[in-house]
């Protein structure tokens, strides 16, 4: 059986956060229908890693390819605009990135009954399955993912990793910096990012990256 072909293709990585080098050395691919989880004690780079491929902070050194318009980065914030209901979010989300629309989602996420509240008005949980929701009305195949189970309980996890689970077989793919078991049967590998680590004595002082660092994506 021929392989599938890699959506996500990354070698020779090198990333770095504030003109400093913190990972170097990274080889990597992602085909419809995988999940790749990072590992590596805080500090390691797993952000920085996430951030670099998506597009949101240059690279070190290195190549990476995906096909235009197929990421779609979730990051510690839930990106939602506080004077907007759910719905409003979500198909302010839809319109974006032209994907599908925002019922759906909502019924996933076990938002409907709160379709119509403020997104300032929903509680830590609430917000953070308002936050994933986006990613059903993105279209993209290739969610990139910083732990993503922040403020859920264990009904809520269980309903991201349905969503996760949906996204591979359908096609897609998923990279997440998590430290649970998202109970995937998707094909499911890790990469641990510890033999990874630049050494301390790598700068580039002439390429500062801090620019960047404030910038938030889906």
């Amino acid at each position: 059986m021929t392989a599938p072909h890699p959506l996500l293709t990354v070698r020779g990585l090198g990333c770095r956060r504030g003109g400093r080098a913190v990972l170097s050395g990274i080889d990597l691919t992602l085909a419809a229908g995988q999940a790749l989880i990072l590992r590596g004690p805080n500090g390691i780079g797993k952000t920085t890693l996430l951030r670099t491929l998506a597009g949101l902070q240059p690279a070190r050194v290195g190549t990476i390819e995906a096909p235009p318009e197929s990421i779609a980065y979730a990051a510690h914030a839930d990106g939602l605009k506080s004077q907007l209901t759910a719905t409003e979010n979500l198909r302010f989300w839809s319109s974006i990135f032209g994907g599908p629309p925002a019922e759906p989602a909502l019924r996933h996420f076990d938002l409907w009954p709160l379709r119509d509240r403020l997104a300032q008005n929903l509680s830590a949980g609430q917000k953070r399955r308002l936050g994933l929701a986006r990613l059903l009305v993105t279209g993209r195949r290739i969610w990139m993912l910083d732990e993503p189970t922040v403020s859920l309980d264990t009904a809520s996890t269980r309903l991201f990793a349905e969503a996760v689970a949906a996204h591979c077989a359908g096609g897609g793919a998923v990279l997440a910096a998590t430290h649970i078991d998202l109970g995937l049967e998707a094909d499911v590998r890790t990469l641990d990012l510890t033999p990874f680590r630049a050494r301390e004595d790598q700068r580039d002082d002439d390429s500062d990256d801090r620019a960047f660092l404030e910038v938030d994506a889906l």
